[in-house]
């Protein structure tokens, strides 16, 4: 039944994305889907492409098995899209085309900062897509009993992202994503009414069991983070991570305006702040109908305890609705996946083509059969290096996988952006050296942190860790280091930059950039022109 489940939402997904490669007649259709996705629509598609396999696997596992440190993935998630409301929404849209790096290279006039822009959306983009594939590969091997291991599921998972993307632009990623957004949400809706029934429609009463079967300290901090300063970083980047995430930011050009961008951000936010909170539900709702020993037992990381929550939910294992439950829930969870992954291929494969392939390598004379032919191919090696990561990382977290993306986020690209937008003296060697800073110091911080410099007693006598010591550096997610380290990169990298401007030309610069960002002159007709 599970099969035939996401046999068909894959037909469908398929079925659309062969509809939308018959409307791809330009680089524009292809990398933003021309520009011509309603607010509405783009709000749905933000929601789908944010509501991740770790928001839906991911957090419902960390909760069942950590209680409130898991549910401060779901708050720290919701909070952020203020940060893109009020600050990035905008002026992206209005000073930029197709990616991050049209933004920057407006103001800074350096095309050296456009390559390494585009490095860091790839590179973010990679670390997000390894959660998503590593839920699929979780996913699979639920539904068939072992009988597919996660060894195959991966590429699968790949192939399919492969053939949204190539075949379908952003067109068929959006309506892939809508589709996604809307089960997802009919999904958790329909489990939180029958978690409320089962728990007498109260949600304090679940809270009252979940503290009678693991005690009063679960429901307080210090589960999973026993160090209140871990907690505080993981929350600082996921609040900051959202607005630098570059699968999110290209959104806001595939709406005709820049006040459809804020409106998609208003929808987003509405359906986004509606599922965290059922979160909460779900996750406490698998504590104590599954516990946590069959939760861990299905998945070490938990990732598995949504699936087996509605398994139970509607009539329990050996059950038609149990079964049923557990083969829709899943289903809907493997389109989930399949949707993250297809925006996180398109936004790689166009910050390469139009960023590096067209605007650095071509000088922007590239023709548009070139631009589709490379980024078809970049697609395909994006997948492939997804694929290849994500049988690395297949015992992992998902939502913690993809903290660690908003860390690179918050501390390679927001910085940059912050600084384009607001400090006058900001220049092109400055942006430079926050991205590549930003990137290498969030890396040599994970490198060197509990996730993987730490003993396994099982494997150690197995060889299969090449690093067996205690962590170097003691948080779990590297943000409230890294972060403010991304701004010092930036601010030095200004510094030293500053024997090199051309004062007055970098002033009109800034004036003009910050009169477009906020006006849309030249972008939307708003105001006709510039004084």
């Amino acid at each position: 039944m599970t099969f035939l489940l996401a046999a068909i939402i894959v037909a469908i997904t398929l079925g659309v994305t062969f509809w939308a490669s018959g409307r791809n007649t330009s680089a524009g259709d292809f990398y933003v889907a021309g520009g011509r996705i309603s607010a509405t629509q783009n709000g749905i598609a933000i929601a789908g492409d944010y509501m991740s396999a770790a928001s839906f696997l991911g957090i419902t596992g960390l909760i069942a098995l950590n209680g409130y440190d898991g549910f401060m993935y779901s708050v720290g998630w919701f909070i952020a899209y203020l940060t893109v409301l009020f600050i990035v929404a905008e002026p992206l849209r209005n000073l930029g085309k197709y990616t991050l790096a049209d933004m920057l290279v407006y103001r800074l006039k350096d095309p050296r900062v456009r390559t390494y822009a585009a490095v860091s959306t790839i590179v973010i983009s990679t670390f997000y897509m390894i959660a998503q594939v590593v839920g699929a590969g979780s996913l699979i091997s639920l539904l068939s009993k072992g009988a597919i291991s996660a060894d195959v599921a991966i590429p699968l998972v790949g192939v399919l992202m492969i053939i949204y993307v190539v075949v379908g632009g952003m067109l068929a990623t959006t309506w892939v994503q809508i589709i996604k957004a809307l089960l997802l949400m009919f999904a958790t809706i329909v489990m939180t009414v029958l978690i409320l029934n089962r728990f007498g429609w109260s949600f304090s009463n679940l809270l009252g069991q979940v503290e009678a079967k693991n005690g009063a300290e679960f429901l307080g901090a210090g589960v999973k983070y026993k160090n209140p300063i871990d907690l505080i970083s993981l929350c600082l980047a996921l609040v900051l991570g959202t607005a630098g995430l570059p699968h999110i930011l290209v959104r806001f050009f595939t709406v005709p305006t820049a006040q459809d961008a804020r409106k998609s951000v208003v929808w987003a936010m509405v359906l986004i702040g509606a599922f965290y909170v059922m979160t909460a539900f779900m996750g406490n709702a698998a504590n104590v109908l599954l516990g946590k020993d069959a939760i861990e037992a299905a998945n070490k990381a938990g990732n598995m305890a949504a699936p087996l929550l509605a398994q139970a939910l509607f009539g329990g294992a050996g059950t038609v609705g149990g079964e049923f439950g557990l083969a829709f829930v899943t289903a809907v969870a493997f389109a989930t996946i399949l949707a993250v992954v297809a925006g996180l291929t398109i936004s790689a494969s166009t910050s390469f083509t139009h960023d590096i392939y067209n605007g650095v390598l071509k000088g922007g004379q590239a023709s548009e059969k070139d631009q589709f032919r490379v980024a078809r191919l970049a697609t395909v090696a994006v997948g492939i290096v997804a694929i290849i990561l994500g049988l690395l990382a297949k015992t992992q977290n998902v939502a913690f996988l993809v903290a660690l993306a908003f860390a690179l986020a918050a501390s390679a690209n927001l910085p940059v952006i912050l600084f384009t937008l607001f400090w006058r003296k900001f220049n092109a060697t400055g942006a430079m050296w926050g991205i590549v800073g930003g990137i290498l110091f969030t890396v040599l911080l994970i490198a060197i942190s509990p996730n993987i410099m730490k003993i396994d007693p099982d494997t150690l006598t197995t060889g299969r860790h090449l690093i067996q010591a205690n962590a170097i550096f003691p948080l779990e997610n590297p943000g409230l280091i890294s972060i403010p380290m991304g701004f010092l990169f930036a601010y030095i990298g200004t510094m030293i930059g500053a024997g090199r401007r051309n004062e007055a030309q970098d002033e009109r610069d800034f004036e003009d950039m910050q009169f477009r960002a906020y006006t849309g002159a030249g972008t939307d007709g708003t105001v006709a022109a510039h004084d």
